[in-house]
């Protein structure tokens, strides 16, 4: 796990950079940086209206004696995607928004309900109830 957190510390920025050498050099300094500026707001506002309806939606789910397990990954997605969009960049951008939107979000959940079910089984996951 340290390995990839290493690696994507190293090769982030470099592919951030490039992107926005590829941008800016396509649609001049000034829009480049408006963009980046607007990308950040709009998934902030994104990001705020998808958590206010995940939690909505987790809270009639446990009013109704149900165990929000599906809209807690939800929740997961859409805090990971918010943090992404604020990140400056583009490649950031589109994965926050990939992860905030909700039609593209039930993938990523899977993804993850995949990963978690596998560290789980291997036992780096424990699972305390009380």
């Amino acid at each position: 796990m340290r390995k990839w957190i290493v690696a994507l510390i190293i090769i982030l920025p470099i592919v951030e950079f490039w992107g926005y050498v590829e941008v800016a050099e396509r649609l001049g300094v000034g829009k480049t940086v408006f963009l980046t500026i607007a990308t950040s707001i709009i998934g902030g506002f994104m990001m705020q209206f998808e958590g206010r309806k995940v939690m909505t939606d987790s809270k009639a789910q446990m009013t109704n004696g149900q165990v929000p397990g599906r809209m807690a990954l939800d929740g997961l997605c859409v805090f990971g995607g918010g943090i992404l969009l604020l990140l400056p960049g583009f490649v950031t951008d589109i994965i926050g928004f990939l992860l905030v939107f909700p039609l593209t979000r039930p993938i990523f959940s899977a993804l993850l309900m995949k990963w978690i079910g596998k560290k789980l089984r291997d036992g780096s996951i424990t699972f305390f109830r009380r």
